[in-house]
């Protein structure tokens, strides 16, 4: 949309749109619902004595109203919302409608009955978010991570002069370098796996003062705890304020932006290789790299998907950072940082875009790389002293270091010169003439 003020809502819109039914104000308006319906669903199953004649069929009517929830229905909501300035009211006055129009008049103080607001927002929020995790953020991460680790086989065997500290080091493989960021991906994921969402439940302050007073007998806590993790498939946090403490929260959030560097180290390796020339790209037609250099195949994807989890990286921290502070039993700034909570996760979601579309254009470049190491022989001066060592010649590193250190243009030959010039036997010479950049590469 040309008008929408942020880029995940216009210029991404397309790559975003799956968020939509998750962190748009009509699905935090649809989740609130149906936390209501089932809320008010595990009263009448407890079941209370007042519920105790409620015609349980129309409890299939609830909940299809719930999961059928529509525009027109949201609508309605933000239309009573004008007039009570409180929208979590105004789903609660629009479900007294619903009741009215299903003849259940009799049971609808039953809507919302002992609750505050955050007994809704605080589950409906985690609800959200762990429904946006594992139903698009998760698949798309994991199509980035597939297209990985089949890059990481593909190029197993490639040998590929590494760098360190940006100078030439001892050879690696191309494809255990990829490997390297699938292995960082997956123990993230693993460490992120085990962080249960957590749900606020319990009333004003947090203690179902309102429900014990009503219900004195009633094992409130045991039915709160039921509630959140049977009915909504999410763990009760207790004890807690009015709020829910956000602590497991801000982890989930963390170890988002812990997968987001990665992907961002990456992001940088790749578009740094591009630029030595190991990769091209493969041309997109009329496509354009450059406004005034008709040339340039610019690394674009790579530099999108570094801006992008840089963003989103951000606002990770805010969330995490400022969530779990409340002040006393809860002041409301809490309230309008979680209406942002889907933007990062849009920018991460287009980066995962933007780096599966930059993968799938790598075209490698195996001369350059074969090039860069047949021009680098002082990298095999490592192999060549510990076999020295290993013979108990005496200062192997020193006179390696002699013949290569500062070097820019050692040759096999001089390898091979040096080799002969070692008193060694001729069995450990021809051992170390064996030793190449292509295959001094380890394991």
């Amino acid at each position: 949309m040309l008008t929408a003020i942020s880029p995940v809502d216009g210029r991404y819109a397309a790559k975003t749109q799956d968020l939509s039914h998750f962190f748009s104000e009509f699905a935090l308006i649809k989740y609130r619902v149906l936390v209501e319906v089932q809320y008010f669903t595990a009263l009448v199953n407890h079941p209370l004595p007042q519920l105790q004649d409620f015609p349980t069929a129309k409890l299939d009517d609830l909940l299809r109203m719930a999961n059928r929830f529509s525009m027109e229905d949201a609508e309605r909501i933000k239309a009573i919302e004008k007039v009570t300035n409180h929208d979590v009211k105004a789903v609660e006055y629009f479900l007294k409608e619903q009741f009215d129009a299903l003849g259940l008049e009799k049971y609808k103080e039953f809507i919302h009955f002992g609750l505050t607001s955050q007994d809704i927002n605080n589950t409906a929020t985690p609800l959200m978010i762990k429904h946006a995790l594992y139903q698009v953020w998760l698949p798309a991460l994991k199509e980035v991570r597939s297209q990985l680790s089949g890059l990481a086989e593909e190029w197993s065997g490639i040998p590929m002069l590494a760098r360190t500290h940006g100078q030439p080091a001892s050879p690696t493989a191309l494809g255990k370098e990829v490997q390297v960021f699938v292995a960082r991906i997956d123990e993230q994921l693993e460490q992120l796996d085990r962080i249960p969402f957590k749900a606020k439940f319990g009333g004003a302050t947090g203690n179902f003062n309102a429900h014990y007073v009503a219900y004195p007998d009633i094992d409130w806590h045991a039915f709160g705890h039921a509630f959140v993790e049977e009915a909504l498939g999410i763990h009760r946090a207790f004890p807690t304020t009015q709020i829910e403490h956000y602590d497991n929260l801000a982890a989930i959030f963390m170890a988002q932006k812990r997968i987001n560097t990665i992907l961002l180290d990456l992001c940088r390796d790749i578009w740094t290789y591009i630029s030595m020339d190991y990769f091209g790209q493969k041309v997109v037609e009329g496509e354009v790299g450059s406004s005034a250099m008709p040339h340039k195949v610019n690394p674009i994807d790579f530099e999108n998907a570094e801006g992008n989890l840089g963003i989103a990286n951000a606002l990770f921290t805010h969330l995490a950072d400022k969530l779990p502070v409340s002040r006393l039993q809860r002041d409301l700034t809490d309230s309008t940082v979680l209406r942002n909570v889907g933007v990062p996760f849009a920018h991460a979601l287009i980066a995962f875009k933007s780096i599966e579309k930059g993968l799938g254009k790598l075209l490698l470049n195996r001369a350059k790389l074969e090039a860069d190491l047949e021009k680098n022989w002082m990298v095999v001066a490592e192999g060549i002293q510990n076999i020295l060592r290993r013979e108990g010649y005496p200062q192997p590193y020193e006179a390696l270091k002699a013949l290569t250190r500062g070097k820019t243009a050692i040759s096999k030959a001089d390898i091979h010169t040096f080799v002969d010039g070692l008193q060694v036997a001729d069995a450990i010479k021809a051992e170390l003439k064996q030793i190449t950049p292509q295959n001094y590469v380890g394991k």
